[in-house]
């Protein structure tokens, strides 16, 4: 899926930082252990009245503003989310009304592969010329989802927004590869019981916590280890490219167990690998485009580079692509 280029970025945190040390402070969270085993030292916490939409809307205008392109032009908007605001309207349709764009918009939920879900549904618009101008957030609240005392999954996450803007590119621009998948049966590893359908919010339900995310840590990140060697070697495999031969790995910022783990076994050098979620921890869908808007800003990734980029999580699902810059 040639033919495609992102011509900006942008990205938000809240101001609110949380460090493993205030972590201890407030539930008891032995700050070592957080260090040693997912390779993170702070996150980011929404304060009261923030939500979502809040930092997508900033993460969206900041792309838009580098593109330097007339909101109006922008005729397709998907916000990758599994925290929306509400259960609807959706946030993208949040996000385009505040944003003054005039386009349909939609949320995508693939946990924190809905980035990359977004983005390989965004450039198949950009590609069949059925849109000119695609912007895709990937945006998540994770602060208020998980659960204060669960000592092994809530330090693990914060909040984040980043996107993307998309439009028309060289031939040689865009997508060598992608694949997206998913795993269903893995579904209750990584899942929140309560507050859909199947189980509608109660009072019996909300006091014993089944509204709150819950993950099978260990499972997880067994599956995630294999799924990124797995998958980074399909991606070689298509387009007979080498380890070296890419320029960038940016991989979901989940643990850096995992990445350092999958890199290892891949052989890929660590200089090759880009991460951030010492600061950031895991921000689900905002993952993938804040470590994206990081390597840029960092002068990492230049026009002509190939960079391979990983989203993965509950569902179970997964987006990966090696993209020509």
């Amino acid at each position: 899926m040639l033919g495609v280029q992102v011509i900006a970025c942008g990205s938000h945190v809240p101001e609110n930082v949380v460090t493993n040390s205030d972590l201890k402070a407030r539930y008891g969270f032995d700050p070592d252990w957080v260090e040693q085993r997912t390779g993170i030292l702070e996150r980011r916490h929404c304060p009261p009245g923030e939500a979502t939409s809040d930092m997508a809307v900033r993460a969206g205008r900041e792309a838009i503003q580098a593109a330097g392109v007339n909101p109006q032009e922008i005729d397709l908007l998907i916000v990758g989310t599994f925290t929306p605001d509400f259960q609807c309207p959706s946030t993208a349709c949040l996000v385009q009304d505040r944003l003054g764009l005039d386009c349909p918009a939609f949320d995508a939920a693939a946990a924190c592969a809905g980035f990359m879900y977004a983005f390989v549904t965004a450039a198949q618009f950009i590609a069949t010329g059925n849109a000119k101008y695609a912007l895709v957030i990937g945006a998540d609240c994770n602060s208020r989802i998980i659960n204060p005392n669960d000592q092994r999954t809530f330090p693990l996450f914060g909040d984040g927004a980043g996107a993307v803007l998309l439009t028309r590119g060289e031939p040689h621009q865009g997508f060598m590869c992608y694949q997206m998948g998913s795993d269903g049966s893995g579904g209750p590893l990584l899942d929140r019981p309560a507050g859909g359908t199947k189980q509608p919010l109660t009072h019996e339900t909300l006091d014993a916590g089944r509204h709150y995310l819950k993950m099978d840590g260990r499972s997880v990140f067994k599956w995630a280890v294999r799924l990124l060697t797995d998958t980074t070697e399909l991606m070689l495999d298509k387009t007979g490219l080498g380890i070296h031969d890419v320029s960038l790995y940016l991989y979901h910022q989940a643990n850096v167990r995992i990445i350092s783990s999958a890199a290892e076994q891949l052989g890929i050098p660590p200089e090759k690998v880009f991460n951030n979620l010492q600061r950031y921890g895991n921000t689900a869908g905002g993952s993938v485009p804040l470590v994206l808007d990081e390597a840029i800003r960092a002068g990492r990734i230049n026009r002509g580079d190939t960079v391979l980029m990983c989203g993965f999580g509950a569902g179970l699902s997964w987006g990966t692509t090696l993209f020509h810059w």
